[in-house]
C-alpha cells in the first residue's frame, strides 16, 4: 500500500509520555501564576527571541517535549502583561485560572457550537440564561456568544437594521433595498467598532452620527434630538441610538434611562455598548447608573473583560426572541433539520450569527461560575471600583498630580504636573513617566488625550489588584516624573 493512502497519525505514539508532559504543563502554569508578582509586567521582545519566532514553517516532526521547551523559552516570558496584579491598560482582563482548564477541556471535546444536539450547545444555552438573569433581561429575550463586542456590535447593528427595514428585502437586495438611508447615532466617545459595524453593514461611516458630549463626557442629548430632527428634515431614516455603559476613554456612563426615552419616541433601536461597564448591574449601588440598560433592544458585553475570563468570550443580547434568527438564519441543504439525530435539535446557534464554525467558549464561563458563583465575582468587581476610588483619592490629594477625568466605574484618567510647565512639557513629560512605567515593567496602565492633554488612563479589570498596587503606581508616576523635570 503506498504510504499516501493512509491518513498520517497525529496522536501520540505514546499516551503516558503525552500524560507526563500534561502534567509538568500544569504544574508549570501553576507556579507560573503563583509567581506572577515577582516578574516584570511587561518586557520587551529581545531581538534573538523575535528571530526565533520568525522562523520557516516546520517540514519535519520535533518531539512536543522541545515544542513545550521553546515555548517555555521565546513565549512564556514576554507576555501582553494582563494577568499581572499591575495591569491597567486598556480594557483587558486578568483571566480566572479555573477557567483555563475549560479551555483545554473544551479543545480535547472539540465541539463546533453551530446547530446539532450535544451537550455543548446545551452548556451555550444555559450560560446565556445565566447571563440574562444577571443583567436583568428579559426571560424570553434572545442572545449568542461571541469574539468580543466588536462583533457583538454588528450582529446587534444587523438586527437594527433588519427589524426597522420593514417590508424591504434587505437580506435580499441589499443595505438601500428600498431607497432608504439609514442613520445611527452615539456619542463622540462611542468605540471605533460602532462606526466599523456601520461601515460594514453597507450604511456608511458618514451616517453614524457622533453627538458632542457634555462636562461629564456623556452624550448631550439635546444636540442628539436636533441632530435626529436634522436627518428627517433631510429626508434620511435614523434607525438605532447607540448609549454607552462605560465609555473606553473614561468610563463615562451615557443617560440611559433618558436614551431609553428618546429611542422610543423616535421610534429607533435602542443599543448598550456595555463592552465592560455592564456588568456593574451586578451591583446594587451601580444599578441606578444603569438604569434603562436592561430595557434596551440589545447589549453587548464582553466576560473577557470586568468578569475575567481568559480570551475571548464576549456575548450579545436581544430583547425579540426572534431578532437574530430573522436577520442571520439560513435555509442552506447542508443544515437543514431531520426528524431524529442531531440534526432535530431545534436551537442554531449559527442562525443567531455570522459564524457557522463557532468554539466551544462557553464552558469557561460555565466552569467559572460554578466553581466560584456570581456573588464572587461582584465582590471582584465592586472590589476594582473601590481601587480605583482609592487612586483618584491619592491622585487628588498630591500636589504633584492631577486627575482630567473620574468615573463611577473602575477608570479614572490623570497626569503628572508641575508649576510653570507649558502644555507641550506636560505632554512630553508623561508620555515619558507612561514609557518608563511600562518598558521598566513597573506597572501597565495605558493612555489616551483628552481636550489635548496627554493622560495616564488606569482602567482596572483586574481581580489580582490590592490596594497597595495603586499606592505603588503614584509614589513611581511622581518619582519619576520629579527626576525627569529636574533633569
Amino acid at each position: 500500500m503506498s504510504p499516501h493512502e493512509e491518513t498520517t497519525p497525529l496522536d501520540p505514539p505514546d499516551w503516558e509520555e503525552f500524560k507526563a508532559l500534561g502534567r509538568r504543563i500544569v504544574d508549570d502554569m501553576a507556579d507560573y501564576l503563583a509567581g506572577i508578582r515577582d516578574r516584570p509586567v511587561w518586557q520587551p521582545v529581545p531581538p534573538d527571541v523575535q528571530a526565533r519566532l520568525g522562523t520557516a514553517l516546520p517540514r519535519t516532526a520535533t518531539p512536543m517535549q522541545d515544542v513545550y521547551e521553546e515555548f517555555r523559552t521565546t513565549v512564556m516570558p514576554y507576555p501582553r502583561g494582563n494577568i499581572h496584579p499591575r495591569f491597567w491598560g486598556w480594557a483587558n482582563g486578568s483571566g480566572v485560572p479555573v477557567a483555563a482548564y475549560a479551555d483545554l477541556l473544551a479543545s480535547v471535546v472539540n465541539c463546533t457550537l453551530g446547530s446539532g444536539e450535544n451537550a455543548a450547545m446545551m452548556v451555550e444555552h444555559q450560560v446565556l440564561e445565566w447571563l440574562k438573569e444577571a443583567m436583568h433581561w428579559p426571560a424570553d429575550g434572545s442572545g449568542i456568544l461571541t469574539s468580543g463586542a466588536s462583533m457583538g456590535q454588528i450582529i446587534a447593528l444587523a438586527a437594527a437594521r433588519r427589524a426597522k427595514s420593514g417590508t424591504a428585502d434587505i437580506r435580499g437586495l441589499g443595505a438601500l433595498a428600498d431607497g432608504r438611508q439609514f442613520t445611527v447615532y452615539g456619542s463622540a466617545q462611542t468605540h471605533h467598532s460602532v462606526e466599523k459595524a456601520v461601515e460594514l453593514l453597507g450604511i456608511g461611516g458618514q451616517y453614524f452620527r457622533q453627538i458632542p458630549v457634555d462636562a461629564d463626557f456623556r452624550i448631550d442629548t439635546g444636540a442628539l434630538r436636533r441632530a435626529v430632527r436634522a436627518d428627517r428634515d433631510a429626508g434620511l431614516h435614523p434607525l438605532c441610538l447607540v448609549g454607552n455603559a462605560g465609555t473606553v476613554n473614561t468610563g463615562a456612563v451615557d443617560p440611559l434611562d433618558e436614551l431609553l426615552a428618546i429611542a422610543r419616541e423616535e421610534d429607533l433601536w435602542f443599543h448598550v455598548d456595555g463592552a465592560f461597564g455592564a456588568f456593574a448591574q451586578l451591583l446594587p449601588t451601580h444599578r441606578t447608573l444603569l438604569a434603562g440598560m436592561s430595557e434596551a433592544d440589545s447589549l453587548v458585553f464582553d466576560l473577557h473583560k470586568w468578569l475575567y475570563m481568559p480570551f475571548d468570550v464576549s456575548c450579545v443580547l436581544v430583547r425579540r426572541a426572534d431578532a437574530l434568527e430573522s436577520t442571520f438564519s439560513s435555509s442552506a441543504d447542508y443544515i437543514s433539520s431531520t426528524d431524529q439525530g442531531p440534526a432535530a435539535y431545534s436551537l442554531a446557534f449559527s442562525d443567531r450569527g455570522i459564524e457557522q464554525s463557532r468554539r466551544f467558549r462557553a464552558l469557561k464561563v460555565w466552569f467559572a461560575l460554578k466553581t466560584h458563583g456570581i456573588e464572587s465575582f461582584a465582590a471582584s468587581i465592586a472590589g476594582n471600583i473601590g481601587q480605583i476610588a482609592h487612586l483618584t483619592k491619592l491622585a487628588d490629594s498630591s500636589d504633584r498630580l492631577e486627575v482630567v477625568s473620574r468615573s463611577d466605574l473602575n477608570i479614572v484618567c490623570f497626569r503628572y504636573v508641575w508649576p510653570g510647565a507649558t502644555a507641550d512639557e506636560l505632554n512630553r513629560v508623561n508620555r515619558a513617566v507612561l514609557t518608563r512605567l511600562q518598558v521598566e515593567g513597573l506597572a501597565m496602565p495605558s493612555h489616551t488625550v483628552i481636550d489635548g492633554k496627554f493622560v495616564i488612563r488606569v482602567a482596572n479589570n483586574n481581580h489580582r489588584s490590592e490596594r497597595s498596587d495603586f499606592d505603588f503606581l503614584v509614589e513611581q508616576v511622581v518619582a519619576i516624573g520629579d527626576e525627569l523635570v529636574a533633569a
